[in-house]
């Protein structure tokens, strides 16, 4: 990248509106910043299309046993970091089906490792490593649109034939020439300028977890609005279940608690076992025929019930 590239890129332009941020009192600072930062959400739902677009090729390769893997440096790949770890949690999806990579390797998710978003190979063999396929699904993260690591990361992905997504905030970026999808949420300079921890960040927060949600939304890990792939890990969890089981099938919190605990705390197998009115390994073997979505579950179980 060369002085007049750096130049052209939206990010980094100074902000006139923080000309003299410097000399500004606290409250001054804040809430220049927080002006700026709500331009952040008119700037992500202009891009609705596109991200609407990448969640349907996400899932559309998920549902194929596909993977989805998060590329970025610095803060962009620690904002890929904090997505994937929180999926397992939230909606039962380990690293078996959602990883993420930083430029760097894990020292980099506490301390910068500045140099390592240059190497254009670097992204390229960690996902050759882990055994990318066809069937996967890349999202190169980068605020400018242009950082090697992720940059060589995607031409990989598009040399084994997999989905590729780009997630910027600069319109015609390189990365939109290596992506069947762009993203390209333009926020314009920040108050810092060059920061791009702040609006470019929060902008890629919120998309990727509109991408993550939507996505485990459509592969059945949500019933209704609850989350019933949720691994139950602490009290407070153990709460949550109960009430989620009680809700949806009109069982006494008591109730909801031993069917929590005869599923080994499986909402899921709970919610069955207590609608269909059968065994947990009835619930089970509905849950497999229903490829583990709740809704298609309970149709079998009522529809085997009603047959009897």
């Amino acid at each position: 990248m060369t002085i007049a590239d750096l130049a052209g890129l939206i990010t980094e332009v100074r902000n006139t509106e923080s000309l003299w941020i410097d000399s500004l009192s606290t409250e001054e600072i804040v809430r220049l910043a927080c002006g700026e930062e709500s331009k952040v959400l008119p700037a992500v739902i202009d891009q609705i299309p596109s991200i609407v677009a990448a969640i349907d090729l996400i899932a559309e390769r998920l549902k194929q046993g596909g993977r989805m893997f998060y590329l970025g440096a610095g803060t962009s790949g620690r904002l890929g970091i904090l997505d994937a770890a929180e999926l397992l949690p939230t909606f039962g999806a380990g690293s078996e089906m959602v990883k993420a990579f930083i430029a760097g390797g894990p020292r980099a998710i506490q301390q910068a490792v500045e140099f390592a978003e240059d190497d254009a190979e670097a992204g390229a063999k960690e996902l050759s490593a882990d055994g990318l396929s066809s069937v996967d699904a890349v999202v190169g993260i980068t605020a400018s649109g242009r950082t090697p690591y992720v940059l060589g990361g995607l031409a990989k992905a598009r040399e084994v034939g997999a989905a590729t997504i780009g997630l910027t905030c600069n319109r015609n970026a390189p990365i939109a020439e290596l992506s069947d999808v762009a993203i390209e949420v333009v926020v314009g300079p920040e108050i810092v300028t060059g920061s791009t921890r702040m609006k470019a960040g929060t902008a890629q927060k919120i998309v990727l977890n509109l991408l993550s949600t939507t996505v485990m939304i459509k592969l059945g890990r949500v019933y209704q609005n609850f989350l019933v792939d949720m691994l139950v890990t602490n009290e407070k969890l153990r709460l949550r279940a109960m009430r989620m089981v009680a809700e949806l099938t009109g069982a006494s919190l008591e109730e909801a608690e031993r069917l929590l605990k005869l599923s080994d705390w499986r909402i899921k197998e709970a919610v069955v076992m207590q609608l269909a009115g059968c065994t947990l390994s009835q619930a089970s073997e509905y849950l497999r025929q229903g490829q583990g979505i709740l809704g298609h579950a309970l149709k079998l179980a009522l529809s085997s019930t009603t047959d009897t």
